[in-house]
């Protein structure tokens, strides 16, 4: 190896190399491949963790509140890095869904009621009563 130095969005290393045998010159790439572990959903169904479905449902979860794009942005890096760092094979649903859940309860109350009730298939009111008062410390969520 002649040279080493990181790439310009600093997620790749650009190695120049020398050939031991005919002297000729080249580069290579090298990239951290991220693992992703598999999401077991309710029925048992495994699938690949997808970034996009939790976009998608925290951009509609905020949808009309004064929330950043940047800051939901930051909200799924969050998630797929606490998703990656348990090291695991496979994470259930519910495990990513209650992240999802804390990091908009942090950020958002109405986002996060709006996200629990579709999460947590809220049927009445007292669904929402019990959500707000779990936020607030008064019980455990369900």
């Amino acid at each position: 190896m002649i040279d080493s130095r990181l790439g310009r969005d600093g997620a790749e290393i650009r190695r120049r190399r020398e050939c031991l045998e005919c002297g000729r010159r080249f580069t290579t790439w090298e990239r951290v491949e991220e693992v992703l572990p598999k999401v077991v959903k309710r029925d048992e169904r495994r699938e690949e963790f997808w970034r996009a479905k939790i976009v998608i449902a925290v951009q509609k979860a905020c949808q009309k509140r004064p929330v950043s794009q940047d800051a939901l942005e930051r909200l799924v890096e969050r998630v797929e890095r606490h998703v990656q760092d348990l090291g695991e094979k496979e994470v259930t649903s519910r495990l990513i869904g209650e992240r999802v859940l804390a990091e908009l309860v942090a950020l958002d109350t109405l986002a996060a009621a709006r996200f629990a009730s579709v999460f947590r298939n809220f049927e009445n009111a007292d669904d929402y009563a019990a959500f707000f008062a779990s936020i607030a410390g008064d019980e455990p969520s369900r």
